[in-house]
């Protein structure tokens, strides 16, 4: 089972790694904000601030499993595995707080949350 969670959780982070690449690094290209539901030029510069704070908190929740996994694979598992529950869940509750507002977001809080959420119950029954 620990297998099964360590893919998934590498999964997880590797999509929020994506997503801190697209909101930090690649928001200048209409492409990316339009991906975001950003209509026009002058919103996604006035936006491009918040998103570039956010992508980096991807980055760092992202960040927070990998080191996770390190720890418990190299066999401090109470650490490792403290954190990759904490990353997990910090995941999820962004989900969760991305649905708040509003229908058009289940979409991307589904994206975002689901291998989290299967990573953390994977750890659970690990």
């Amino acid at each position: 089972m620990i297998v099964l969670a360590t893919v998934v959780v590498t999964l997880a982070a590797a999509l929020h790694i994506g997503i801190f690449i697209m909101e930090s690094v690649s928001w200048a290209r209409p492409a990316i904000w339009k991906r975001f539901g950003v209509a026009s030029q002058e919103a996604a510069d006035t936006i491009r601030p918040m998103a570039y704070n956010q992508g980096f908190y991807n980055l760092f929740l992202a960040i927070g499993a990998i080191v996770g996994l390190i720890l418990y694979g190299v066999g401090m598992h109470a650490a490792g595995f403290a954190l990759i529950l904490f990353t997990m869940a910090s995941m999820v509750a962004a989900a969760v707080v991305l649905v708040t507002g509003g229908r058009r977001y289940v979409r991307p809080a589904l994206i975002q949350g689901i291998l989290p959420l299967i990573g953390f119950v994977l750890m659970l029954l690990s």
